[in-house]
């Protein structure tokens, strides 16, 4: 499935401050069950980000801010244009975000999490989110993607464990679930040693206002 109206070339925007959004277009998908309207497929906006909490929180558990991959979020920006939203007649049904690290030595990215809300699962709508993401960080010149997860599920996007037998991750980690797409070929070769964050550092005020509007949508 092709989620672009278009399909842009292959652009390097790693120097740019910002990626220019009309690059990117929203996306519409017809899901796989009848009677449902198309679902959004587009850039998150500031204002998602309450509903995605909650989001996550219903779909991942309270306990997901101490899995070791929360490591590399907290306190960081994801890339640029690599934060994505799914939504149906307004509501925002599922999230994927993408963050920059260094892969030992090696630029790449770190997927997750990948979110769909209860009642729009088994629609396919995951998978448009993982297509999509997968597009854009390769139209972005990014070489490599890494994440932690079920194995049987992200190898249908290329994803392997043997690509990151070298590397490691500052915290417990099950290594068969700690797998890797390489966007471009070679591009996680000789990369040995922990991965670590390097994106943009996210201001604290905001994340503030954040949990505030969380508690806000939750109380009413």
């Amino acid at each position: 499935m092709t989620l672009f109206s278009h399909a842009p070339s292959r652009v390097d925007f790693s120097n740019h401050a910002a990626v220019p959004q009309a690059l990117f277009p929203c996306a519409e998908f017809l899901p796989q069950a009848r009677g449902l309207a198309p679902l959004v497929l587009r850039t998150q906006i500031a204002s998602d980000a309450p509903a995605r909490e909650l989001l996550l929180d219903a779909a991942l558990g309270a306990g997901r801010r101490a899995k070791t991959s929360e490591l590399f979020r907290t306190g960081r920006l994801p890339a640029h244009g690599l934060a994505l939203s799914a939504t149906h007649g307004g509501e925002l049904v599922g999230t994927v975000r993408l963050w920059n690290v260094s892969a030992g030595g090696k630029p790449a990215l770190l997927l997750g999490p990948l979110a769909v809300s209860g009642a729009h699962r088994s629609l396919g709508i995951g998978a448009a989110l993982m297509q999509m993401a997968i597009e854009r960080a390769r139209t972005l010149g990014h070489g490599a993607i890494l994440l932690v997860g079920d194995a049987a599920y992200y190898q249908r996007f290329g994803f392997q464990p043997e690509l990151t037998t070298s590397l490691d991750l500052p915290g417990p980690v099950e290594r068969a679930r700690f797998l890797a797409l390489e966007l471009a070929p070679g591009a996680l070769a000789g990369a040995t040693g922990m991965v670590v964050p390097t994106g943009a550092r996210e201001r604290s005020r905001p994340r503030t206002l954040i949990r505030q509007r969380v508690k806000s949508a939750q109380a009413a």
